[in-house]
């Protein structure tokens, strides 16, 4: 049986094919600049040699099916994910999986959020947006070494870009007022997760949550989706406490390789900040504390070396390869 499993998690930066307009204020990729962003996507995907990578910012399946047929490990992965497109028909972003693992299923995508989440009602919004992802969570039932299926939910929460309103001025008001909008949504989207996560917990499989959160570990919209510091739920038929059951762990945060002295796991760099906002989430079943795990995280690597060498054709994001042992016989 396969004891290491590994997962990873890659945002790719405005996948589309070339020529297609996907905002009003950037240019389409020529074919020339298409192609080298394609090998450059297949030659990392191939780096981080992932058996199940989650994706962001895809904006065409198409286009990330042609990446994966220019790597030379992934040509026969099974892919999942659904196009996104506006009232215009104009490609929105999507997430994707992609792995070498069987699939237990089709990707489900989960565009709305669970009865009882909801923004704050807002006049500019219609009432179905109120309670919709900006990006939907794309749900995925991977099948693991030994037989155990496994939930995973790739996901790309709000971004920190400030959500103006038409006709707004450039004050310092609606400057604040334009982050509070992003915020609220990003919040209301983990707190959809949350209640998302916790419901596929129910049954009792390992889930494994990955992609771009637009937020630090320690933040509290990450927190909300983790269940940090939720009240302790009670198993009546064990008579004890459960508190691990319910909860969702950083993997960079419970590895078992941690090097306090070299910590270099940033995945972007914004106005000279360094920051790691693409995460690998994991439930108990991966904790070496829990009574119930199935494997343990050796480690966490980060990929961003290219942030710094501003290649046209890279990423803007670093992507997170969580490494995974797992133990004896899990059937």
């Amino acid at each position: 049986m396969q004891e290491e499993i590994r997962f990873a998690t890659f945002n790719v930066c405005n996948l589309a094919p070339a020529g297609t307009k996907l905002y009003d204020n950037l240019e389409p990729l020529t074919q020339v600049q298409y192609e080298a962003k394609r090998e450059w996507t297949a030659r990392q995907i191939d780096l981080l040699g992932a058996d199940v990578i989650g994706f962001q910012e895809v904006f065409s399946q198409a286009a990330l099916r042609d990446v994966l047929a220019h790597t030379r490990h992934y040509r026969d992965a099974t892919q999942a994910g659904i196009d996104a497109v506006d009232g215009h028909g104009r490609m929105l972003p999507s997430v994707a999986l992609v792995s070498r693992l069987p699939l237990a299923g089709p990707g489900i995508a989960c565009p709305t959020f669970p009865a009882g989440v909801s923004l704050p009602v807002d006049g500019h919004a219609s009432d179905a947006n109120l309670a919709r992802y900006a990006r939907a969570p794309l749900h995925v039932q991977v099948m693991l070494p030994g037989g155990h299926l496994t939930d995973v939910l790739v996901v790309h929460l709000k971004s920190r870009r400030p959500d103006y309103r038409n006709g707004d001025g450039n004050t310092v008001l609606n400057y604040a007022l334009a982050n509070l909008r992003s915020l609220q949504r990003r919040g209301a989207e983990a707190v959809a997760l949350r209640v998302l996560a916790s419901e596929l917990g129910h049954s009792g499989r390992p889930r494994i949550v990955l992609g771009d959160f637009n937020d630090i570990a320690n933040a509290v919209t990450t927190a909300i989706v983790m269940g940090a510091g939720a009240p302790d739920e009670t198993d009546h038929e064990a008579g004890q406490a459960n508190n691990m059951r319910e909860r969702l762990y950083d993997s960079n945060a419970i590895q078992l390789r941690q090097d306090y002295l070299r910590h270099v796991g940033y995945t972007n760099i914004h106005d000279s900040a360094y920051m790691t906002i693409d995460h690998i989430l994991v439930s108990e079943h991966f904790h070496p504390a829990s009574p119930r795990a199935i494997g343990l995280v050796l480690d966490v690597v980060y990929l961003n070396d290219h942030l710094l060498q501003a290649l046209p054709q890279a990423s803007d994001h670093g992507q997170v390869l969580a490494r995974i042992k797992l133990l004896g016989n899990i059937g």
